[in-house]
């Protein structure tokens, strides 16, 4: 028997893999990396079942460059704050020899204070990437498309957070 074509209604694709939760079904995960305000710098589209320590490294590369002062533009954060499932270290040795200081809690130790107000900035910045229905569920079989789609509603939200600011 030759190989079957995938028809339109099929979910999967590049970057699909089982669900943690339910292993029979496929799916992806956005991986990001934003400021302090939730503003996203860079997103990853990976397997659902692929560890998040393992591209910490890719999404700390992967910032542009940000312009605004003078000189040459900033390409890489002062700081690096993530939670016990970005501990290791491989991770903090590669981000100290970036000149970036890890602000990341120890696998044995309790978390880091105040964990309200930094996981909210979290949340908040994952639930407005996934108000789009179509990012939330995704049915695109290529992943051009669907990073394509993501992208523009990265760039929605943050034309949003400035037309309420006035900037």
């Amino acid at each position: 028997m030759r190989g079957r074509l995938p028809r339109a209604r099929e979910r999967g694709g590049a970057a699909t893999g089982p669900s943690p939760v339910d292993r029979r079904k496929t799916g992806s995960k956005h991986q990001l990396i934003y400021d302090g305000k939730g503003t996203t710098l860079h997103v990853l589209t990976t397997a659902a079942n692929v560890n998040d320590i393992t591209q910490s490294l890719d999404l700390v590369d992967g910032i542009p460059p940000v312009a605004g002062r003078t000189g040459r533009p900033w390409r890489r954060p002062e700081y690096l704050l993530g939670d016990k499932a970005y501990d290791s270290k491989a991770v903090r040795g590669e981000l100290q020899r970036r000149c970036i200081q890890a602000v990341i809690s120890r696998e044995s130790a309790p978390n880091i204070k105040g964990p309200g107000e930094l996981r909210y900035v979290v949340e908040q910045t994952f639930a407005l990437l996934h108000q789009f229905k179509r990012l939330a569920d995704r049915w695109e079989r290529r992943i051009e498309l669907h990073d394509a789609f993501v992208s523009l509603a990265c760039s929605l939200i943050c034309w949003t957070r400035l037309k309420k600011t006035g900037s």
